[in-house]
């Protein structure tokens, strides 16, 4: 949470008195699903005391090793929590979905004037005072440069959905802009929680952004500075006592890269981190976790869904009979109950089931190896002398990779590789270092199959176009996260929908429509919807679970030691 006047007087968060005219024009008041229109708790989860300035340290247990650290650029949900913890975006998304300003002096709406009736136009008010870790002032020109960087061809950004809309950004003075929309679009508001501002002055005096000196060593406006990355072991970030916001009150944090999740347990059991977070404790030491004493251990809520994703740039998985015969023949229950000790919800959908845009009516899975066998006979594809099946000069022989170090995921794939061979599937566990898995091989569209779990919406918005659209293909030069390479006309033609309306209804009618197209074309075979249980030491207040942000570290620069 943020020092005082967080919150002007005349800002009205997101859920807040909202009129007839304001529900059918004002995109914020429909950004927030209706499971959010909560009011925020009055109370400070982390209860203020007279600070005597930074103390201690924090040390961040995380089973994937953080390595991209320009915030705009390709990443993997860990890189998120570091970013937190550097960066700041104009605001930020509470655990309850309201949204609070940070880099903004307040929120932009209807009834402060910073949204247009029709959405299309934009006025920002920032924040004064806040300087960047190199003590330069954080201005108009920065954000100006952070959305126009994110457009520019030429720049790999994570994604341009929804930023691709901007048009004529004119800086009105330092704490002060406008910009226009060539289109509503209505998550844009949930998007640019998750946009963190990058320095002008610095990145953009760089030759080339994309192998900038920046992207090594950040600098940007948030509670910590950039200390050092030992590749392999993670990252140390010193505490920046010039900032605009609510601490630090520790001197450093310590990103902890522990790929075995054995090591990472005892690790958290033992005191030597202080927090394990993002897939934090593993199943089979749930009990045990729950029993220590001087630590506190919860189930947190996520947005992530757990699948295997298939690669539609092969020729196999173009073929709807082989995904149907495939995800027919999973048997998910046993993954679920004998894998992760029954802890985990099965889904059909890539939404979580806590959202209001969640499809509840979609066909259940249904485990039939004899189906999935009828399944792929009819569709050619014929057993071979070795039992393996293939058509027209191919084999249904391929590769699923996941990250190593984690003993559940490979037990998954060991349990599917059993149910697969019983179909006629050649399948091949591959693990990987997770820098080696989230590189070229993911977001380049190199592998087959990937076990992974992932967040599809935009933070608090529900909206998946940058997971599915099929201009957000990086391996066919769009920009975006799709590295499925899933093509669906109708899919895209939704999509567009439920981005343009702000009348909630129209658009959940069309995110359900959505899941229903991507059921029957299984898209993604999902699993299940994990539910982590992460912990911290008894003592350290100030952590929140978020399910609006990738990383529960998010608003690590108020976490403190209880004295």
């Amino acid at each position: 949470m943020k020092k005082e006047h967080t919150v002007p007087p005349r800002q009205l968060p997101a859920h807040a008195s909202l009129t007839r005219r304001t529900l059918l024009a004002f995109p914020a008041a429909l950004l927030a699903p209706a499971w959010l229109h909560a009011q925020p708790s009055t109370l400070d989860p982390a209860p203020r005391t007279p600070s005597k300035g930074p103390r201690g340290q924090i040390v961040v247990g995380v089973s994937q090793e953080p390595t991209v650290f320009n915030p705009l650029m390709p990443r993997i949900e860990v890189d998120q929590g570091v970013w937190f913890a550097l960066f700041n975006p104009l605001w930020r998304a509470e655990p309850d979905g309201s949204f609070v300003p940070e880099l903004a002096a307040e929120v932009p709406s209807l009834e402060n004037g910073g949204i247009s009736a029709d959405g299309l136009l934009w006025r920002i008010r920032l924040r004064k005072g806040v300087k960047w870790h190199d003590g330069a002032e954080f201005t108009a020109e920065d954000v100006k440069y952070t959305l126009e960087l994110l457009n520019n061809p030429s720049f790999k950004a994570y994604t341009r959905q929804g930023h691709s809309f901007v048009k004529d950004i004119t800086v009105v003075g330092p704490h002060e802009l406008t910009w226009k929309m060539s289109k509503a679009f209505a998550p844009y508001l949930a998007l640019l929680t998750w946009t963190f501002m990058v320095p002008k002055h610095v990145l953009g005096a760089a030759s080339d952004p994309n192998i900038a000196p920046f992207n090594s060593a950040p600098i940007g406006t948030g509670p910590f500075r950039w200390g050092k990355r030992t590749a392999g072991q993670g990252v140390t970030l010193e505490a920046n006592k010039d900032y605009f916001g609510d601490g630090p009150h520790v001197e450093r944090v310590i990103f902890n890269y522990v790929p075995d999740s054995n090591v990472l347990y005892t690790q958290f059991k033992t005191g030597q981190i202080d927090y394990i977070g993002y897939y934090g404790v593993a199943a089979q030491y749930v009990k045990d976790a729950m029993s220590l004493r001087d630590r506190k251990v919860e189930r947190v809520k996520s947005a992530q869904v757990e699948s295997i994703v298939m690669n539609f740039g092969k020729p196999i998985f173009q073929d709807k009979a082989v995904r149907r015969a495939l995800y027919t023949g999973m048997n998910k229950k046993a993954i679920i109950d004998s894998v992760y000790y029954g802890l985990p919800l099965e889904t059909e959908s890539f939404t979580p089931r806590f959202s209001w845009a969640f499809n509840a009516n979609l066909p259940k899975h249904a485990f039939d190896p004899a189906a999935g066998n009828s399944m792929l006979e009819e569709a050619g594809w014929i057993k071979g002398p070795d039992g393996i099946r293939a058509k027209g000069g191919l084999r249904l022989d391929f590769t699923v990779a996941t990250v190593s170090g984690n003993p559940q995921r490979e037990q998954v794939l060991q349990l599917v590789q059993q149910d697969w061979k019983k179909l006629g599937v050649a399948m091949t566990i591959k693990t990987m270092p997770a820098a080696v898995v989230f590189g070229d091989y993911y977001t380049k569209s190199q592998f087959d199959c990937l076990l992974l779990s992932s967040t599809y919406g935009t933070g608090a918005d529900p909206d998946p176009t940058q997971r599915f659209s099929s201009s957000a293909i990086p391996a066919q030069g769009g920009s975006g996260l799709n590295y499925y390479q899933y093509k669906n006309a109708e899919v895209d033609r939704l999509l567009v929908i439920a981005q343009t309306t702000f009348k909630q209804a129209e658009r959940k009618e069309a995110y359900q429509k959505i899941q229903s197209l991507m059921r029957e074309d299984l898209a993604i075979l999902p699993i299940c919807t994990p539910t982590p249980v992460e912990g911290t030491k008894a003592k350290l207040v100030g952590y929140q679970s978020n399910p609006c942000v990738a990383s529960n570290s998010w608003n690590i620069g108020s976490w403190r030691w209880e004295v």
